[in-house]
Formats: C-alpha cells, sequence, structure tokens
C-alpha cells in the first residue's frame, strides 16, 4: 500500500497515472477471485484503499484550486 506521503508528493498527472494502474489491477483481482485463483486476498483492500487515498488528494487539491481561484477573483472585484 502506497504511504501517503508519498502520493502527496507526487505530481497530478502522475496520480492519474497510478489510478489508472491501480484501477486495471482491481478489475484484474476482481477476476481472479471470482475464478478462485487470488493468491493474496488482501491486495484487494489495500489496491481499494490506495485507489481512495488518490481520489481524496485530488479532490483536496481541486478544492484549493478553486479557493485559490475564487479568492484572486474576490480581490480584482474589490
Amino acid at each position: 500500500m502506497a504511504k501517503i506521503d508519498d502520493l502527496k508528493t507526487r505530481t497530478d498527472d502522475q496520480l492519474n497515472e497510478q489510478l489508472g494502474e491501480l484501477k486495471r489491477e482491481q478489475f484484474n483481482l476482481r477476476f481472479q477471485a471470482a475464478t478462485n485463483q487470488l493468491e493474496k486476498p488482501a491486495r484487494i483492500r489495500d489496491v481499494r484503499r490506495t485507489i481512495a487515498q488518490i481520489k481524496t488528494l485530488q479532490s483536496e487539491r481541486a478544492r484549493a484550486a478553486d479557493s485559490k481561484a475564487s479568492a484572486q477573483s474576490a480581490g480584482a472585484k474589490a
């Protein structure tokens, strides 16, 4: 499982790339679980949690960018 500090140092493009890779892995793990070929059942939980951490980080960054943009536009109007 990826550490949150490691994820915070990545750029948005790197996070998007890792998110895509993790979603593909999650898809493959679901198929392995359905066919009883899954070697590490705990990996499903790790992948799911890492995906959630990345999405949370992305939404935090988007919210921060929106608040910064609105603060700048409010300052320009004043």
